[in-house]
């Protein structure tokens, strides 16, 4: 386990492992269904991550789009490889909505959209609303 994974919750915030990734959901949900794809390879730079990677982050990206479009409807997508704080390679996957979500009867809204999304905000929903929303998510990507 990477420091990456380890600040992000893992093993606790898993949604899905593949072989040379992970993904977990966002404690901070930016937008709903936010999520964090971390390469579980020794890399500390895209261009370093092994062949294999690349080809799984095909079909991880595939998963993604469409599971998140079939849970919550969203209407664009942003994968973030900011690195900046945390240098393991990593994105952040940030479903983008043109008008608020409700999920369990919470509203979650998208306060950057349509510019770049806004990560000095999240919506709270409080531990059991992000574990509903990572048991729902486990249950699509099973």
């Amino acid at each position: 386990m990477n420091a990456t994974m380890q600040k992000f919750g893992y093993p606790d915030t898993l949604v899905k492992e593949y072989k040379n990734w992970v993904l977990l959901l966002r404690s901070q949900q930016v937008t709903l269904g936010a999520l964090v794809l971390i390469c579980k390879n020794e890399a500390m730079a895209f261009s370093e991550i092994r062949p294999e990677a690349f080809v799984e982050l095909k079909e991880i990206t595939a998963a993604i789009e469409f599971n998140l479009k079939g849970c919550f409807s969203y209407d664009k997508i942003n994968y973030l490889m900011l690195m900046m704080i945390d240098p393991d390679v990593h994105f952040h996957v940030l479903p983008r909505y043109a008008g608020p979500r409700l999920f369990e009867q919470a509203e979650f809204n998208d306060p950057g959209w349509p510019g770049p999304p806004d990560l000095s905000r999240s919506n709270e929903g409080g531990e059991a609303l992000q574990r509903d929303i990572l048991q729902t998510l486990r249950q699509v990507f099973a």
